[in-house]
């Protein structure tokens, strides 16, 4: 026990004479520790901005769905000196087939899709998104069931007149009204509004909820794509790949099926208009580790100038007290305790505004969370593995700026600092 005491004894003064230091040098040392908390505070918030990038993205894309991939209607250029104009093909629901048996496709959906529509209930009118697809599209696309339910196969087989909306038809259509069995005319045709969806995304985002599914045969029978010769065309077929990592011979094979189907070279150029969100989503990831490197390393080398700011202003104190250290060691300070002191100040000057950092830090993304989102970007905030990263930095440049100073001081002579003016 005395040992422990002695050694808190020694700690608490040590502590004390540091902060009557750093007390007698205020605006100093006030400036020192705004260089690194803002060094701290950069780091923090522009990592979470290049994370908030990713983040926001990926949240962006997953509101389409799991490995979601879709081909459209496409147009095959012309090749080498032909006269012949690039010719437009459509897709047909043959096509839909044999992509669905393809070995690389595990799910998959024809959709006829519509903008053109006009829906009609009793409380109100509206444009919007008309889609007709096969109840699989609930599992390809992401489109949760709030209220009632998703379309069923005897809804298909039957060519049932009933419907699925999204939120902001909800909110269009029956404001403060109820929803589920209420009747709807799409074109003048009477429909039954089965399920409502629950709202996708955020922001200014209201085209993914301003939708309208039904079955297939339905859609195929009362609005087909528009278009002389159109009437057995599909626009587009949804799809998923057999795993995440087999996606690119997913897209290969389908293409490949569309080619051969539609009489044309499946390696022919711009032939093909299709999405890959997988695909999409590791482009993004790949922006965001550049990102997250660049804005890491901005970060890291605002810190290091702090902590250069540290070790100048450590080496100042040094040679400004050096009479008093010549004099402790003249009453006997040792070695050791002069480092102790002087590491200390360097460590806690820097310890003390990286705390100053990740508050300010803490703060500002409290205040960026009062602001309203944005489409495809998630609002900074604090990361563990950041903070990881940041703490890591300022110990070191806490030990480098207080132990180089710091052992300046304590290799001083008593005669030598004490001749010092």
């Amino acid at each position: 026990m005395p040992f422990v005491y002695w050694v808190m004894r020694r700690f608490i003064d040590s502590f004390r004479q540091v902060l009557a230091a750093m007390w007698a040098h205020k605006l100093r040392s006030f400036l020192t520790m705004f260089g690194i908390a803002w060094g701290v505070g950069s780091l923090l918030l522009l990592v979470g901005l290049g994370e908030g990038f990713r983040a926001g993205t990926a949240k962006q894309l997953a509101s389409f769905g799991d490995d979601y991939m879709q081909i459209f209607n496409g147009r095959v250029p012309a090749l080498g000196s032909s006269q012949l104009s690039s010719r437009q093909y459509y897709l047909n629901y043959q096509d839909y087939l044999d992509i669905r048996s393809s070995p690389y496709v595990r799910n998959a959906t024809p959709v006829i899709y519509r903008g053109d529509l006009r829906l009609v209930s009793d409380y109100g009118s509206s444009n919007g998104y008309v889609d007709g697809s096969e109840p699989q599209f609930y599992d390809i696309r992401y489109q949760p069931v709030d209220q009632g339910r998703w379309l069923s196969w005897t809804d298909e087989q039957q060519r049932n007149n009933v419907c699925v909306i999204g939120k902001e038809f909800v909110r269009l259509l029956f404001p403060g009204r109820p929803v589920v069995g209420s009747r709807l005319l799409i074109n003048g045709v009477p429909f039954e509004v089965i399920g409502t969806i629950k709202s996708i995304g955020h922001g200014n985002n209201n085209d993914q909820n301003m939708r309208l599914v039904m079955p297939f045969s339905t859609m195929a029978t009362y609005f087909p794509m528009p278009g002389e010769g159109n009437a057995n065309a599909i626009k587009y077929v949804a799809y998923q790949p057999i795993t995440r990592a087999m996606h690119e011979r997913a897209k290969k094979s389908v293409r490949s099926i569309v080619a051969r189907n539609h009489n044309f070279d499946p390696e022919t150029p711009d032939a093909f208009d299709d999405w890959d969100s997988v695909e999409t989503a590791e482009m993004v990831g790949k922006i965001s580790d550049a990102m997250d490197a660049f804005l890491g390393a901005v970060g890291l080398v605002t810190l290091a100038l702090g902590a250069m700011g540290v070790v100048n202003i450590m080496l100042v104190s040094v040679a400004e007290r050096t009479r008093e250290i010549g004099l402790r060691k003249a009453l006997g300070a040792t070695r050791t305790s002069i480092l102790f002191q002087f590491f200390l100040e360097g460590l806690m000057l820097t310890g003390i505004s990286g705390g100053i950092g990740v508050l300010a830090a803490y703060a500002a993304t409290r205040l960026f969370g009062l602001a309203p989102p944005i489409d495809g970007f998630e609002l900074p905030h604090i990361y563990p593995a950041t903070a990881v990263l940041a703490a890591g930095s300022l110990a070191v440049a806490g030990i480098v700026a207080g132990l180089y100073p710091a052992r300046r001081a304590a290799l001083l002579t008593p005669v030598e600092a004490l001749r010092q003016e």
